[in-house]
């Protein structure tokens, strides 16, 4: 490989190697199912409830040092999206066995796909691979094991290990050191544009990949991608490309 090659893939996880919404919405199925038959409601409350969950997950600021793991503020989020939709008291209980319900169904849905797999293989003979992702550190891990994708990768980053996250530069930094590479040697592959892409774009890397599998219009503003791709699966193509 020349010096004007890529040498390095920095690849996000979610919704570029495995399909978390749609995990996400199957695990939100199985729990509206639970609260269905423990509080007799109808279908619209039940929607209400598990949206509101959805947006405190959405905007949720984990912050360790109050004395609470993931699971208790997130069993949290169950409790206070019941309490705010229904009038009889909040259980508790109830509230423990939707997000573990949730979660459990989640994780078992999360997979690498046979052609993903087959994929990280081919590229690891030729290139060094780094997983990036965000997120805290229990939970990806969680679905780092769940989905078995260790062994495909050089080394693994969770954001939730360190003080900044994508897209700060500082995490790329440590990457870059981590592969022993420089930025102009990597490429940056990801679903979020203003994590991964405008966090590759923050770290020079030497060209980023946005995988928009829901086939959107870049939103006016944001920041621009070198490749946009349907799927990760097309990725080699992108490589032959910069690999000139």
């Amino acid at each position: 490989m020349d010096g004007n090659s890529v040498k390095a893939i920095l690849f996000d996880l979610d919704n570029t190697l495995i399909e978390t919404n749609r995990a996400g919405h199957f695990a939100i199925q199985k729990t509206s199912e639970l609260l269905k038959t423990s509080l007799a409601i109808d279908d619209d409350t039940i929607t209400n409830i598990c949206d509101k969950f959805k947006q405190k997950l959405m905007h949720e600021m984990f912050d360790p040092a109050d004395g609470r793991s993931i699971d208790e503020v997130r069993v949290g989020h169950w409790e206070d999206s019941i309490k705010e939709s229904v009038e009889s008291p909040s259980s508790h209980s109830l509230a423990a066995q939707c997000y573990y319900l949730w979660k459990n169904s989640r994780l078992e849905l999360l997979s690498l796909s046979p052609e993903v797999t087959s994929l990280l293989k081919q590229l690891r003979r030729k290139y060094k691979l780094l997983l990036l992702t965000n997120g805290n550190t229990q939970t990806q891990r969680e679905k780092v094991e769940a989905v078995g994708c260790e062994n495909f990768f050089d080394r693994i980053v969770v954001g939730g290990d360190h003080a900044e996250q994508k897209p700060f530069p500082s995490i790329f930094r440590l990457c870059f050191d981590l592969l022993q590479v420089e930025p102009q040697d990597c490429i940056m592959v990801g679903d979020s544009l203003d994590t991964d892409i405008q966090g590759g774009v923050n770290a020079q890397v030497r060209a980023t990949v946005w995988i928009n599998s829901a086939g959107v219009a870049l939103p006016h503003g944001s920041v621009t991608p070198d490749y946009t791709l349907s799927t990760v699966l097309d990725l080699e193509d992108v490589l032959a490309q910069l690999n000139q």
